[in-house]
């Protein structure tokens, strides 16, 4: 029986505060609510279902699942390629204020999976905030800061280990009733401990990290939003080991945002970078004012994203003749 009084059939807007399949919990005040999607949601765009995070509309039922109405203008929305490599896109969270990429300074550690953190979060319209856990570890945490700030200036880094309480103070800028962050990350990097600590009780279960190659299990298995006693949101993600590039193209702008602007500065605007005279890329490149490996690395992920984004052009066009293949048989 619900602790709070509502009455049946009533319209009220709540949090999704989790997602599995077809199930959903709403938070309301201090409750959470099993809720299902209204029928009109089924056949309608996935970007259109409520993700963790999306504020939705719900008649209020106390003797079963809510309907869910509808979902309400989102802030903001991050999503990647899904994990089959269809390019298809994955909608993860929304209206998400900070993104805390969650890295360990042991093995897990990898620039080139921070960049692409960076970009995805960026693109999704999020504060990207690099994470650097278990700094207890790591002889020279320093190292890893600068480098991790040289991906880009919309990046703030901070290095803590929460088993021990270092560092963990500077985090308190973002801890503001009314916030949400995002957690994202590989499994065993320190997502569920540093929640923990962030809450001041054990509100996460913790696993332990294989000592052969420094990774975890999947202690997360599904994305789940927590509310703190301070009124801060936190949504906790499954771990991934690797995240792809797809509809992505401004959020690796955003990231390599001075390698844009030296592009900007070549003598030709169809510059190729190669051969080109005037070229501002090869110049920075051997002034050593860029590293060709950052340079190479954003070319990367540049092409990456256009193939991903060709490929999901050809799967959705793949389904829209399905689906209307399908219609014509039921009408006849």
């Amino acid at each position: 029986m619900s602790k709070i009084i509502i009455n049946q059939n009533e319209e009220l807007t709540g949090r999704i505060m989790s997602v599995q399949k077809n199930s959903f919990i709403i938070g309301y005040e201090d409750e959470e609510i099993p809720g299902k999607l209204k029928g009109s949601f089924y056949g309608e765009e996935t970007e259109s279902l409520p993700v963790v995070g999306d504020y939705v509309v719900f008649r209020y039922n106390p003797v079963g699942e809510s309907m869910i109405l509808g979902v309400c203008e989102r802030k903001n929305l991050l999503q990647r390629p899904d994990q089959a490599k269809t390019a298809v896109m994955q909608y993860m969270v929304a209206n998400v204020d900070y993104t805390f990429i969650i890295t360990s300074l042991n093995e897990d550690y990898s620039y080139n999976r921070i960049a692409r953190y960076v970009s995805v979060v960026l693109q999704g319209g999020s504060v990207p905030v690099v994470v650097l856990t278990k700094s207890d570890l790591c002889s020279n945490p320093g190292r890893y800061i600068r480098e991790v700030e040289s991906i880009s200036d919309k990046v703030r880094v901070h290095a803590i280990s929460a088993i021990y309480g270092i560092g963990t103070d500077e985090l308190e800028e973002y801890m503001k009733p009314g916030v949400t962050i995002c957690l994202m990350g590989s499994s065993g990097a320190g997502k569920s401990t540093l929640i923990n600590s962030l809450s001041g009780g054990e509100v996460m279960k913790t696993s332990e990290v294989r000592e052969s190659d420094s990774t975890g299990k999947h202690t997360t298995t599904h994305r789940q939003l927590i509310k703190l006693k301070n009124g801060v949101s936190v949504i906790d993600t499954p771990g991934m080991r690797e995240i792809g590039m797809a509809e992505t193209q401004e959020g690796i702008d955003e990231t390599f945002s001075d390698i844009v602007e030296l592009e900007h500065m070549c003598r030709f605007s169809d510059c190729r970078h190669d051969t080109e005279p005037g070229c501002a890329i090869k110049a920075a490149i051997e002034s050593g004012e860029l590293s060709e490996e950052r340079y190479m690395l954003y070319k990367s992920l540049g092409t990456e994203n256009q193939r991903n984004y060709a490929k999901k052009k050809k799967i959705s066009m793949w389904a829209k003749e399905a689906k209307k293949f399908k219609d014509m048989n039921n009408i006849y």
